[in-house]
């Protein structure tokens, strides 16, 4: 077994999944791995078993003290997902020696600078080509590209978590659809979330269906305000709702954190797209499904299509 290796996470959720196939590669060329990044994806990632976790949450400053402390000294070399600034400085300030993308003049932090790939890319093999670039730098031979799945583990804890909040809320021997009517921010200036979650919800309870929502606590209203007639469940930590999505007949969503997470745990979706990139962010999984691009979202009648035939060919069972 190698030394581990230290990986900076991306910053939001949806990357965190979309970087899982780069971790199994650095994981499967022997090297354990010490992940870094926001508190939120300790829970997310539990179940991959890190030999360390080092929750940063800024500044620069407190974070370089925080890696430093938690490797004890210790010289590692590292990857960086994020291709900021500050994040190739964090590592080189630390003292770990750093593989990253050579953006925004960050050649001179990085021990390995990688050029970006050409072309219309997908973020999943954008990560993948990191992880592989840094590891043939190391004298590792390349594996290809990565899988057609992301393979979020879950731990037995999330799922029990999950199914207890079902049981709870009177869902768990239900055939529900979990919507996620929100998107945080905006995209060059345009909302990120589709605009007619309410009327699919009241037909999806018109074919019989429980509806339900399952937001972060600071989007509760927004949610409830987007999908009025939609069941709120309890805020989840991540993995438990990773979980939670793979009970779903089907999970629903924007372009965002929620359609990776479903994505990674392998759940049957639809994630639908107005303001972003397919090419660049679609669903990574066999079981997912998407329409719509960056030109604008897809009116009520053709996501209400899709989902029916999606639905029709499911199992009748709570779990697709």
């Amino acid at each position: 077994m190698s030394k581990p290796i230290c990986v900076r996470l991306p910053n939001w959720v949806g990357d965190a999944c979309m970087a899982l196939p780069a971790l199994y590669r650095l994981r499967e060329a022997s090297y354990p791995l010490i992940l870094v990044g926001r508190p939120w994806a300790r829970d997310l990632l539990a179940a991959l078993e890190p030999a360390q976790f080092i929750a940063i949450e800024g500044p620069l400053r407190e974070d370089i003290a925080r890696v430093r402390g938690a490797l004890g000294g210790v010289r590692h070399d590292g990857v960086c997902f994020p291709d900021s600034l500050s994040s190739a400085a964090l590592f080189r300030l630390a003292g770990v020696r750093t593989g990253g993308y050579r953006d925004d003049g960050r050649s001179l932090l990085l021990k390995w600078p990688v050029r970006k790939p050409a072309g219309q890319v997908h973020a999943v093999e954008s990560y993948f080509h990191l992880a592989e670039a840094v590891l043939a730098a190391w004298g590792v031979s390349s594996t290809g590209g990565p899988g057609p799945d992301l393979r979020l583990p879950v731990t037995s804890g999330h799922v029990d978590t999950a199914r207890t909040m079902l049981t709870r809320a009177g869902l768990m021997a239900s055939r529900f659809v979990l919507l996620s009517p929100t998107a945080t921010g905006l995209h060059r200036g345009r909302v990120k979330s589709w605009p007619h979650y309410e009327a699919l919800a009241q037909h999806l309870r018109a074919r019989g269906l429980t509806v339900a929502v399952c937001p972060p606590p600071n989007e509760v209203d927004v949610a409830r305000a987007n999908a009025p007639s939609a069941q709120i469940l309890p805020s989840l930590p991540l993995g438990a709702y990773a979980a939670l999505t793979r009970e779903a007949a089907l999970v629903i969503c924007n372009d965002s954190g929620t359609s990776h997470v479903a994505a990674a745990a392998g759940a049957p979706q639809l994630t639908l797209f107005g303001v972003t990139q397919p090419w660049r962010t679609r669903p990574w999984s066999p079981t997912a499904h998407w329409i719509g691009d960056d030109t604008g979202w897809p009116d009520l009648d053709t996501v209400v299509k899709r989902v029916d035939t999606l639905l029709d060919r499911a199992p009748a069972s709570a779990l697709a």
